[in-house]
């Protein structure tokens, strides 16, 4: 099975209350071979350990998040204004604000659905046979 992935380098900003807000240079990144989830790759220089780190959520929650609050659990995407959106990373070790322009975010999901179609995803046939043996006869 062939796989694509996207990944397209976006500008945005640190959001921090007491300090002036910071630039950063994260990758949206889709996979066809992980079709319900988009991620994030953040750089080393604004990870808590120096390290570069990624956050992962469903795909559907960015197309939410661009319209209206969205969110339970470890990520929160709202609009904030016409032009931008505020994705909120909650963790143990804090919480991280970042403000994105919504016009990139938006290219960026378009594109996932060039790949992969919403409702036409597929997890392929090893989570089908392992839902399969997990559910017994109910499939």
């Amino acid at each position: 099975m062939n796989t694509t992935t996207l990944k397209q380098p976006v500008r945005a900003r640190l959001v921090t209350p007491d300090y002036p807000e910071l630039a950063v240079r994260p990758t949206l990144r889709y996979d066809s071979a992980d079709p319900y989830a988009v991620h994030i790759d953040f750089p080393a220089h604004v990870s808590a350990d120096g390290e570069g780190l990624t956050w992962m959520f469903a795909r559907s929650l960015l197309e939410e998040g661009l319209e209206t609050p969205a969110g339970v659990g470890d990520v929160h995407i709202r609009p904030c204004g016409w032009a931008r959106t505020i994705l909120e990373f909650h963790s143990p070790l804090g919480l991280a604000v970042i403000r994105f322009s919504s016009g990139a975010l938006q290219r960026f999901l378009l594109r996932t659905y060039d790949v992969v179609e919403p409702g036409t995803e597929n997890l392929g046939p090893s989570f089908e046979h392992g839902l399969s043996s997990l559910l017994g006869d109910a499939v």
